[in-house]
């Protein structure tokens, strides 16, 4: 992932409830407002009422990012949808990622889902709740263009530095093929390394590498020598046993598939949808 380009958060509010999670000022849906209590439409409970509470970790464009002093991106636009329908507002709370493997934020009543480009697996099945698929994902291995290193298998015949990003799939995608990567705690920091030469190759997720080739002084440097096809797919995470707000969130996600709302989206934050595309299809 987790695996999607310069930015930095400047986080507008902190809560001290737990240690490492902040408070951005993330999109707001379009709806009016708050409910009753903690109840919303649909009878979904909410950790905190009038509200949609969403753990992410930043940055991770083009899913979730800072833009002009507020949290954007694919995944906070999607969950405004689910924001929406339930009749409230979308909050950001920003944690660390080994908190999405584990649950425990939304297991201590600190948000009511996660969205963070998380790749669904058996693994942290165990733990969370996923979502229908909502993005078909693949990893790319980005390199410095002076390196030499024309593909995976380059790098350790020339004995070149793999990077990747700290509890993601890209990490144990490195590590199960005999790769020792050195990792970074953001998808941010990993291309940062990229750039300053402490590693000369990365595994990150494609969609990633999309938005920051986009700069032509990137796209000048470096490029994408490996393409991995690795079956991955990204869902939305709640509570173990939280039907209703699963329900929710599964009913926006076909709601926007059906309607078009996921491709003008998938158009704004990723690039052009095509069939061939990671597409909502094989959802």
């Amino acid at each position: 992932m987790k695996t999607l380009l310069g930015r930095r958060a400047r986080f507008l509010a902190a809560i001290t409830a737990t240690a490492g999670a902040v408070l951005v000022a993330g999109c707001t849906s379009s709806g009016s407002g708050g409910s009753a209590g903690k109840t919303a439409a649909g009878g979904v409970d909410l950790v905190k009422a009038g509200q949609l509470t969403t753990c992410t970790h930043l940055p991770y464009p083009p899913f979730q990012s800072e833009i002009d002093g507020k949290v954007q991106g694919f995944d906070v636009s999607l969950i405004d949808l689910v924001a929406k329908d339930l009749g409230v507002k979308q909050q950001i709370l920003d944690t660390p990622f080994e908190n999405f493997k584990t649950g425990a934020f939304l297991n201590s009543g600190e948000c009511d889902l996660a969205a963070a480009g998380m790749t669904i697996t058996p693994e942290r099945k165990k733990n969370v709740d996923f979502s229908d698929p909502y993005f078909d994902a693949t990893q790319a291995v980005l390199v410095d263009k002076k390196s030499g290193v024309g593909s995976l298998a380059d790098l350790k015949a020339k004995g070149r530095k793999l990077g990747a990003q700290a509890q993601t799939t890209g990490e144990d995608y490195a590590k199960k093929r005999g790769f020792d990567p050195i990792s970074f705690e953001s998808s941010d920091a990993v291309l940062n390394g990229l750039r300053t030469g402490q590693v000369q190759a990365v595994i990150i997720d494609y969609p990633v590498v999309q938005g920051w080739l986009k700069d032509k002084a990137n796209a000048g440097a470096f490029k994408v020598v490996d393409n991995l096809n690795t079956g991955e797919q990204y869902g939305f995470t709640v509570k173990k046993g939280n039907a209703k707000l699963l329900a929710a969130v599964n009913k926006a996600i076909a709601g926007a598939k059906a309607d078009g709302t996921y491709k003008k989206l998938y158009e704004k934050w990723i690039g052009p949808y095509t069939p061939s595309s990671p597409s909502p299809s094989a959802s």
